[in-house]
């Protein structure tokens, strides 16, 4: 059996990775992908902490998560795309009609 913290690191990667992705990137849909990837992370950190404590409470936050994620998905490539129906692009420094 995996030790519960290659699991953390895992997550803690993953986290990184998101971070990096949400810093960097400019196209609407990679901050997207981004922003999934953190959830999935906090996810891994919550099961492998449900497996160390031997408790369930991890995985009933992990089924909320997922369902906020979806949500959000829906939702962001919902957007997205009336986003690029009005402007023909989805970089995110083109996008500057609500700073003002």
């Amino acid at each position: 059996m995996v030790p519960y913290e290659y699991y953390v690191a895992l997550s803690g990667l993953l986290m990184v990775l998101g971070l990096i992705g949400v810093a960097i990137r400019r196209n609407i849909i990679a901050l997207l992908i981004s922003t999934e990837l953190m959830l999935n992370a906090v996810n891994i950190a919550f099961v492998a902490f449900d497996m160390k404590l031997g408790d369930v409470g991890g995985q009933v936050f992990v089924f909320f998560i997922l369902t906020i994620a979806a949500a959000e998905a829906a939702v962001g490539l919902g957007l997205i795309m009336a986003i690029y129906r009005l402007r023909k692009d989805v970089d995110t420094e083109t996008l500057t009609e609500l700073k003002h």
